[in-house]
């Protein structure tokens, strides 16, 4: 990746459906659905703009005019929107959108997540730890035990190398995936045309041993479902403001 002067762009996921968080994505893209006070996608285009960042593409489909109409109001970063007639999934999103992205290694979130910061924010941990040399993706993960919400079985296991690795058939995991992470485009070479998962190339780089795990050490929140919303809007409510509260004192020293 580029260096902290130089960003990489970054790409955020905003095509999706959001069919679990119904009635209230009847009239408006998951990503514009507010919570503690803004749209899910802004919490993640702030903390882009917060780490450096002066650009990332956005993708849409699923009432898609929203949010390009929505992005276009915004100072920082600068969006370019990546509109899909048909619905590409993750990886297709991603692929179409490669003509606009960085050539080494580019950032990725989902829309739809919401996270507070640890002891460093999360974009600027990935882009320190992220190592071309020997990786080609890394992906930030959370404890099972930590996510607020959260009631999966997991997706990986962490390695003491730093390595990941699947569930499979295990029962449970211990980690799972955020939906951040940083890619290197070289993981798109001879991938299928049209909509096909992320996940295609997480196991390329699974089988190539270069897709190694981040643990974000602040704290995360699944939001599913409106009754989830519900649930946790005071509690992320709470966390924002001691997140504040310690960025307010991290600042005045």
């Amino acid at each position: 990746m580029t260096s902290n002067n130089h960003r990489a762009q970054a790409m955020v996921l905003a095509a999706g459906l959001g069919k679990r968080m119904r009635p209230i994505t009847d009239t408006m893209p998951k990503p514009l659905v507010p919570v503690a006070g803004k749209p899910m996608l802004d919490h993640v285009l702030d903390k882009l703009a917060a780490a450096g960042f002066d650009q990332a593409v956005v993708n849409c489909h699923y009432l898609g005019q929203m949010i390009v109409d929505h992005v276009a109001t915004r100072p920082a970063p600068m969006v370019v929107t990546s509109p899909e007639v048909d619905l590409l999934e993750t990886g297709g999103g991603v692929k179409k959108a490669l003509p606009l992205l960085d050539r080494e290694a580019i950032l990725i979130a989902n829309a739809d997540v919401f996270w507070t910061e640890g002891r460093e924010a999360l974009f600027d941990r990935l882009i320190s730890a992220f190592d071309p040399d020997h990786m080609d993706a890394l992906l930030a993960i959370y404890p099972v035990a930590d996510g607020y919400g959260y009631d999966g079985a997991g997706d990986f296991f962490w390695q003491v190398d730093g390595r990941l690795k699947r569930r499979g058939d295990a029962p449970n995991a211990p980690y799972f995936f955020t939906g951040v992470q940083v890619l290197s485009p070289r993981l798109f070479e001879n991938t299928p045309d049209g909509a096909f998962s992320l996940n295609v190339v997480y196991d390329k780089a699974l089988a190539e041993g270069r897709c190694y795990g981040l643990v974000h050490d602040g704290g995360h929140f699944h939001i599913g479902t409106p009754e989830a919303l519900s649930d946790s809007e005071p509690v992320i409510a709470r966390a924002l403001e001691i997140e504040r509260d310690k960025q307010a004192k991290a600042g005045g020293k």
